[in-house]
């Protein structure tokens, strides 16, 4: 590990400055002192932000949520409020890392971990995301946890968060405050797909802090998170699915889908949710969201299976919430 500047700050304006001239935001590290160690960030400066008053959840007016953004994920996945209003949230947290892990992951550091593509953490091989312009090692090479949608000519790394694609499906906002003052923001509209910047994972600025993201009242139904992986424990996503789904008088009123482990963000397609609505519980309308989810998907070898994995996985949980038989 690289020698590196290390300050607390006491306000969030001395975080946001700070980050503004360089240096970068830590909280519980789980994520960047991993890449630290590998060399592969090398931050000159780090801001331990970890004392800064983004610890509680708190009830909204509107019937919705508010989440501090160095809420631990433990603590949040064992939230009496989450639990019981957002039980998908819950389960997705706690399908992610390790216990010690979850005990010191934030909220706000879990939506912003980068990939666990094994080119973009080894030094001695081509990732676009790593060294831009150096190549894309995994097209072409060993593959297999790789994206199948929304990736690009230059990576087709996939995105690691369970909790952000949970907080996908229920319409989470981000509270970010920088420079120019706070802004709230879709969690839809945080990250970033590859294209040809595929170095640049997000669409914060340099000094932008999350402060807390927001939930709007639960959506009612039948909520559903499935985690598809190697090993029950400790492993990131191949396919992942967060679902919401209304059934009124025998027709879907209402789907919310998010997926992980099948691009470079949590994915989401409105025209496959739509595609639900007013159908009737069945495997061939499923069948069909799954057509329409799977169109532009492309394997790139090793991969191939998640085309099928997904379908069989979106089938699945369907039947789950919708209640229908197996």
């Amino acid at each position: 590990m690289r020698a590196f500047g290390y300050a607390r700050a006491a306000t969030a304006d001395d975080a946001i400055d700070a980050g503004a001239t360089g240096a970068r935001f830590i909280a519980g590290g789980t994520n960047l002192l991993d890449l630290m160690k590998v060399d592969v960030e090398r931050p000159d400066r780090l801001v331990d932000i970890g004392r800064l008053p983004f610890t509680k959840v708190e009830d909204q007016a509107d019937g919705g949520v508010r989440i501090g953004a160095l809420v631990p994920n433990s603590d949040l996945a064992a939230h009496p409020r989450i639990r019981r209003a957002y039980p998908l949230l819950s389960r997705a947290l706690l399908a992610g890392a390790s216990g010690q892990l979850r005990n010191k992951a934030t909220t706000g550091g879990n939506l912003l971990q980068r990939t666990r593509c094994y080119y973009f953490y080894d030094r001695a091989l081509p990732c676009n995301k790593r060294d831009p312009g150096s190549g894309c090692g995994a097209i072409g090479g060993f593959n297999r946890i790789h994206a199948i949608l929304g990736a690009s000519d230059q990576c087709i790394a996939t995105h690691p968060s369970d909790m952000a694609v949970a907080m996908l499906a229920l319409d989470a906002r981000i509270e970010v405050r920088g420079s120019d003052g706070t802004r709230t923001i879709p969690l839809a509209e945080l990250h970033r797909l590859p294209g040809d910047t595929p170095h640049i994972d997000t669409n914060l600025a340099p000094g932008d802090l999350i402060e807390a993201v927001t939930l709007p009242p639960p959506p009612g139904g039948t909520q559903v998170y499935r985690k598809v992986r190697d090993r029950a424990s400790y492993a990131f996503a191949l396919v992942s699915i967060a679902a919401a789904l209304t059934v009124e008088q025998g027709v879907i009123a209402r789907a919310a889908l998010a997926f992980g482990g099948l691009a470079h963000r949590p994915w989401r397609d409105p025209a496959v949710e739509q595609a639900l609505v007013g159908e009737r519980p069945s495997t061939a309308a499923f069948n069909r969201a799954a057509d329409l989810l799977l169109a532009e998907a492309r394997g790139q070898g090793h991969n191939d299976f998640k085309i099928d994995l997904a379908r069989r996985t979106l089938v699945a949980v369907l039947r789950e919430a919708a209640g229908a038989p197996q």
